[in-house]
């Protein structure tokens, strides 16, 4: 039986959420907004899935801190498309997921650092 990561599955799920929202802002023109969620919003899982394979502990917990950073910037971006005019809203349950991940980050890093 296959061993579930959650902080894997759930920044995965997340990054095709980024996708298809960053896809929404370009048809509506906001290339630019649509650029940089896409580049941070994607960047949280592949941050997380090279944390996996880590040289050490202090490898790992350093991947870890920039996936958490780039979902700090990723919220920010969503943020202000929540907050502009004319720009269409996040899709409900995106701050949710955003803010599991951002916990669960929080939560492994905190555990590494323990463990030295």
């Amino acid at each position: 039986m296959e061993h579930r990561n959650e902080i894997l599955d759930l920044s995965f799920e997340f990054a095709l959420e980024i996708i298809e929202y960053s896809e929404l802002l370009d048809s509506n023109r906001k290339y630019v907004i649509a650029r940089q969620l896409l580049k941070s919003g994607t960047s949280i899982g592949a941050n997380i899935r090279e944390a996996q394979s880590s040289e050490s502990r202090a490898d790992f917990i350093h991947k870890l801190k920039i996936a958490h950073k780039e979902a700090i910037e990723t919220d920010y971006w969503l943020l202000l498309c929540e907050k502009a005019e004319n720009y269409p809203s996040p899709p409900i349950g995106m701050k949710g997921m955003m803010l599991s991940i951002q916990k669960l980050l929080n939560k492994i890093i905190s555990s590494a650092k323990s463990k030295k």
